[in-house]
């Protein structure tokens, strides 16, 4: 218990150290005139509350990720405490700040645009390709994830594939319309709800005598199944995504960049809402280990259900959470992955329009680029399930290490402290090059080859950045 009260405390501190700090390097103006002062045009530039900027970029980034990546990653043991901790604070804050930050300087830009200004014109467009599909990924994903989860609560009432087709009508519906029409009306209601989900858990996790396994020398180990095969290190840092780092992120935080009035309240919606969603998958990961008496007891419990993260999130909530749970798990386990899925094709058409400069004032416009969208999304689900979301996964993280990567170079050469980001860039990128390496979806080469092919990768993007550097210092002193 002590490791977790903690680990929750370090990570409210570091929202307000640390994330003071990283207000600070990017040098945030309260008199500049944000994109949705100046570009307003009554659809996606509308200026919101802070209070709903702040539920809808929640609920936007959240998803499935800090409940099911949190269960995942519990398997692994009280590690998971640390990196969700140490990866919300040092990688996830830095990333989704600046990333939101840097899209409201250059007028509420996708992160594909973004990342195209400081790493060149064919890093844009291959960003763009790989941004589109990471979105539609995450929009079949919290397509399927939720009919499944609705069709086992209602014992085939519908049926899933009805259920697909209800959720496919909503997200038409906010993938179109204003974004002050309808999901600022609906998403600080559910945003509310998986809140309050996260706060009847954690205390019923107080109240309820459950022990949750201490961080020791002992229990700081992989704790799966099978470690051979799910080694910790890349597997837990790809797991739980969302909870620590997701590159996910960045593509909804321009969507809230262009709702925004004023520069300053960045640090509480961009730095804000990722450390709550550290907070959220800290509680996901405590009750796991300790709803099935062990972090053992979870193991066997995933395995005996098909590692069904659905599943156990609904049995936890349930259980812990009394009558009340059901509706609870209705509006957080399901509402959430909806509010992102909903989103992530908002951001795939508001890229697509950027790239081809296509203004969205008109519904017709937004329907042309909507409608393919769709239509790929639906073909996707009919693919294996599990094959879509460990493919997301990795591409999620991968865009994570670009966009840090992207952040690094813009401090750079802005002179400003590029640590920030080249520490957590150079973490990722081992990461994702080892995980790529080792994974079933990947090479499955053997881990040693991985990991010395992965240092490779990782210590080349290291010098390329260093020389980048060089030749800019250079060009000054020239000039």
């Amino acid at each position: 218990m002590i490791s977790f009260i903690l680990s929750v405390l370090v990570l409210i501190l570091g929202y307000y150290v640390y994330g003071s700090f990283l207000e600070r390097v990017f040098g945030a103006d309260k008199s500049a005139a944000t994109p949705a002062n100046r570009l307003a045009d009554g659809v996606d530039f509308v200026v919101l509350p802070n209070w709903k900027v702040f539920l809808i970029q929640f609920l936007n980034i959240a998803g499935l990720g800090p409940i099911f990546g949190a269960i995942a990653g519990a398997m692994y043991g009280p590690a998971a405490f640390l990196w969700i901790v140490l990866g919300s604070i040092f990688a996830g804050a830095v990333h989704d700040y600046f990333s939101g930050m840097m899209s409201l300087r250059h007028d509420g830009k996708s992160i594909s645009e973004v990342v195209g200004i400081y790493m060149g014109d064919s890093a844009k467009q291959i960003m763009r390709v790989f941004t589109v599909l990471l979105l539609i990924f995450v929009g079949t994903v919290f397509l399927v994830g939720p009919a499944k989860i609705i069709d086992g609560m209602t014992d085939g009432y519908l049926t899933m594939w009805g259920w697909v087709s209800i959720i496919l009508v909503y997200y038409l519906l906010s993938t179109l319309l204003p974004i002050d029409k309808f999901i600022s009306k609906l998403y600080p209601i559910f945003g509310i709800a998986m809140l309050l989900m996260a706060v009847g858990l954690l205390i019923a996790l107080f109240t309820g005598g459950y022990h949750i396994p201490e961080i020791t020398g002992s229990t700081l180990r992989n704790m799966t199944s099978n470690p051979d095969k799910t080694p910790l290190f890349p597997m837990l840092f790809v797991t739980i995504a969302c909870g620590a780092i997701s590159g996910f992120h960045s593509t909804q935080s321009p969507l809230m960049a262009r709702c925004m009035g004023n520069e300053t309240s960045g640090k509480m919606i961009f730095s804000g809402t990722m450390i709550t969603e550290g907070v959220v998958a800290l509680v996901w990961a405590a009750v796991s280990m300790t709803f099935f008496g062990s972090v053992g007891g979870l193991n066997e419990a995933m395995i005996a259900n098909n590692n069904n993260a659905a599943w156990a999130a609904n049995e936890i909530s349930l259980n812990m959470l009394g009558p009340v749970g059901g509706i609870l798990a209705l509006l957080g386990i399901v509402a959430a992955p909806i509010t992102s899925g909903d989103t992530a094709f908002r951001s795939a058409r508001l890229i697509i329009a950027d790239t081809f400069n296509v203004n969205q004032k008109t519904l017709v416009k937004r329907l042309l680029i909507s409608i393919p969208l769709f239509v790929v999304a639906f073909g996707l689900t009919q693919m294996d399930f599990g094959i879509i979301w460990r493919y997301f996964a990795w591409s999620n993280q991968t865009l994570a290490t670009i966009v840090l990567w992207t952040i690094t170079i813009y401090l750079s050469n802005l002179n400003k402290n590029y640590w920030i980001s080249l520490l957590p860039a150079v973490f990722m990128t081992m990461v994702c090059s080892s995980y790529i390496f080792i994974a079933p979806e990947g090479f499955q080469l053997a881990h040693g080859l991985s990991y010395a092919l992965a240092a490779a990768i990782t210590i080349a993007a290291t010098a390329s950045f260093i020389a980048l550097r060089y030749r800019k210092q250079r060009a000054a002193l020239a000039n």
